[in-house]
């Protein structure tokens, strides 16, 4: 055999080998204790809510092959009328969520405010005004024990994702506790490119994993409900999710 078919040979199987691999990581479904939250078929395990319908639902929370990857869910808000947050007809206590996310779509340009992971305040110039960037304005977030008060952002604001906006801005809440709700630093990748986050809620304490750092630790939430459904919230733009998993923990 000629070393130029030879050469052939190998890169041949490696392709195959490749693609194998591709094939086992796809089959091996989730880690070990998690369930998959999607069927990758319909809607099943979630409900509407309010003045929804399953109809309307279906037309904007779509399954889209992804391949040997399996599946990705897109949220595509066009046309939509309403709020088409997607709630669980389970209730869950204490969990652990692991999900990949990008955005997708057109987003409008909007300022936000810096943040103080030291205090959750606003950062404010030597003239007290609001220090703020422009941005590309993409919004989500996972709403936990049934309430969107207990929401993790998945957003593009300067602070980054893993910020619980209803605990930051409520003013009633200590200082420690509205500090304990805001990233610590921002671990978001670059707009279009996947995410993976690691959510953790035990008791009333919250941590946040984003792409290997955790953003939150142990943050306390007061008086969040000890049960409630899961959901993804609609903000009005374009997202994907793929490997969205939840673990029930003892």
């Amino acid at each position: 055999m000629s070393g130029r078919m030879r050469n052939v040979c190998v890169a041949v199987c490696l392709v195959v080998l490749v693609g194998v691999g591709m094939r086992v990581r796809a089959a091996d479904g989730p880690p070990e204790g998690f369930v998959a939250v999607f069927d990758g078929r319909d809607l099943g395990g979630f409900k509407p809510r309010d003045k929804q319908t399953v109809e309307e639902l279906q037309k904007h929370w779509i399954y889209k092959d992804a391949g040997l990857s399996g599946f990705v869910v897109e949220f595509n808000p066009t046309g939509k009328r309403g709020e088409m947050t997607l709630w669980s007809e389970k209730e869950y206590g204490d969990v652990q969520i692991m999900l990949d996310w990008k955005w997708v779509g057109p987003a409008s340009k909007i300022k936000r405010p810096q943040l103080d992971p030291a205090t959750g305040e606003e950062k404010r110039d030597a003239a007290g005004k609001v220090i703020e960037e422009e941005i590309d304005e993409y919004d989500s977030g996972v709403y936990l024990r049934g309430t969107s008060k207990a929401q993790v952002n998945m957003w593009n604001w300067p602070c980054g994702s893993g910020e619980v906006f209803g605990y930051r801005t409520d003013k009633s809440q200590p200082q420690a506790v509205r500090a304990g709700v805001t990233p610590k630093k921002k671990m978001d990748k670059p707009l279009g490119e996947w995410n993976h986050m690691l959510i953790t809620m035990k008791g009333d304490r919250l941590t946040v994993e984003l792409n290997g750092e955790e953003v939150i630790k142990e943050a306390q939430l007061p008086k969040v409900p000890v049960k409630g459904a899961i959901a993804f919230q609609d903000h009005g733009q374009g997202f994907e999710l793929k490997n969205i998993y939840i673990k029930e923990l003892k």
